[in-house]
């Protein structure tokens, strides 16, 4: 498969569906490869904000869906997947264009997301989960890899968001 030619020094993290960085400290952190199938910018007008408005950037280093990552198996260290996790929602609503929608088969796109974030995890690799089970409890989810989870913590809104941490042994799937 080989590295995209838009990367010369691949970093050790791969943050497998970036949307707009929100929750990296350093959203440029050249540590981490960037990836969405999305590159888009969206205006909103927002009277809570000093200047009366919010943008929204999505600008991945690399434009790849995370069902087929453009990268050789067991290639980083540390792989984060935080998929889109609404369905029944506007396509062009705030929180679709924030957080992604899932649709179509959704439930197979993230089988085949998981099958790749940790085909693309070096053995004994880590791999951070995020899922927010306001339409789908995290359980239905992570039935869809057979993976097994470390430990993780819920956080948010009634402890709706989780982060889950894997951990990719030799008897690993990916």
């Amino acid at each position: 498969m080989g590295w995209p030619k838009e990367v010369l020094q691949m970093p050790l993290v791969l943050d497998a569906c970036c949307g707009s960085r929100m929750f990296w400290f350093n959203p440029a952190d050249d540590r981490a490869v960037f990836v969405d199938k999305r590159r888009e910018t969206h205006h909103l007008k927002d009277a809570s904000s000093k200047w009366g408005g919010r943008t929204l950037v999505v600008d991945p280093d690399i434009q790849a869906d995370f069902t087929a990552l453009p990268f050789d198996s067991e290639s980083f260290a540390l792989v984060v997947f935080d998929p889109p996790h609404l369905h029944r929602i506007g396509k062009t609503s705030w929180m679709a264009r924030k957080y992604g929608k899932l649709e179509g088969e959704w439930r197979e796109a993230l089988r085949k997301g998981f099958a790749e974030c940790f085909r693309v995890l070096k053995p004994d690799g880590t791999l951070i989960f995020k899922w927010n089970e306001h339409q789908v409890p995290v359980s239905q989810i992570l039935a869809l890899t057979p993976e097994r989870p470390l430990f993780g913590n819920r956080c948010g809104k009634q402890q709706k968001s989780h982060w889950i941490v894997f951990m990719k042994g030799a008897e690993s799937n990916g």
